[in-house]
């Protein structure tokens, strides 16, 4: 089952190194800043823990507008399905 909600940026687990596009980022931030976030990112929780593959972007966008939290769909999975991303 997925759910939108408000997940601590601190929280979130990015174990993949992505390079972002700097004026993706910045419009981004122009974006969120103005409407605030319209589109939730993609996160996965194993075991109460929270990690990040997608909206990599938006990621960055909110942190660097000092945000506590960004707006993510939840989808519960088990370890192996972690181990599938990472591998």
């Amino acid at each position: 089952m997925i759910k939108v909600q408000e997940i601590p940026l601190n929280q979130i687990r990015r174990p993949l190194p992505r390079k972002n596009d700097p004026q993706k980022v910045k419009a981004l931030m122009e974006s969120i800043a103005a409407i605030g976030q319209q589109e939730p990112i993609d996160v996965l929780e194993v075991d109460g823990q929270y990690y990040g593959f997608s909206g990599c972007h938006r990621y960055e966008a909110c942190q660097r507008l000092g945000k506590e939290t960004i707006l993510a769909r939840v989808r519960k999975a088990p370890k192996s399905v972690l181990k599938m991303h990472l591998a």
